[in-house]
């Protein structure tokens, strides 16, 4: 394995353990907290973060990411961000099992990648913020520990221990 898909694949392995650490207590309902006034609550950010690996990956390797469940995406767009109704989200559960299916997908699709591939120009509306196909793969660690990092916050107001 490349050094780069091996560093990929370590920074996938973090932020699934971060993700998996700051969710493992808390319940469905305190998915649905927001940390403040205008912030996304976890449950929200869940899907988000779901659907755009699952767009992002099959961007540069078309059809090698499962599909998600009908309506997800819109489920989870911004526009459906402010939706609080408990009934238009998964459970933690769920949310988890899809996460470990997808980054499944997501290494098996790393894996066929040469170092070359990964090197070239990434599709044009995404060249902003990841110029290369490597630089997809390795956004989608990234974005997740962003997002987790918000989710500290709502562990703080449950009352809940500090985990790093």
């Amino acid at each position: 394995m490349s050094v780069a898909k091996q560093l990929i694949n370590e920074s996938l392995s973090t932020a699934t353990f971060c993700v998996n650490a700051y969710l493992q207590d808390l319940s469905d309902e305190d998915l649905l907290r927001r940390p403040c006034d205008g912030g996304n609550h976890i449950a929200w950010q869940l899907g988000h973060l779901l659907a755009s690996d699952n767009r992002l990956i099959n961007s540069v390797c078309p059809g090698s990411m499962p599909d998600l469940p009908s309506g997800f995406a819109d489920q989870h767009s911004k526009e459906n961000a402010g939706v609080d109704v408990a009934s238009s989200f998964l459970t933690k559960q769920k949310y988890l099992e899809l996460m470990v299916t997808q980054h499944q997908a997501l290494r098996d699709a790393l894996s066929t990648m040469t170092d070359e591939d990964l090197q070239q120009e990434s599709p044009e509306g995404i060249r902003e913020y990841a110029p290369s196909v490597g630089s997809i793969f390795n956004l989608t660690p990234s974005h997740w520990m962003m997002h987790s990092g918000q989710w500290v916050i709502v562990r703080r107001q449950l009352g809940k221990e500090a985990l790093f």
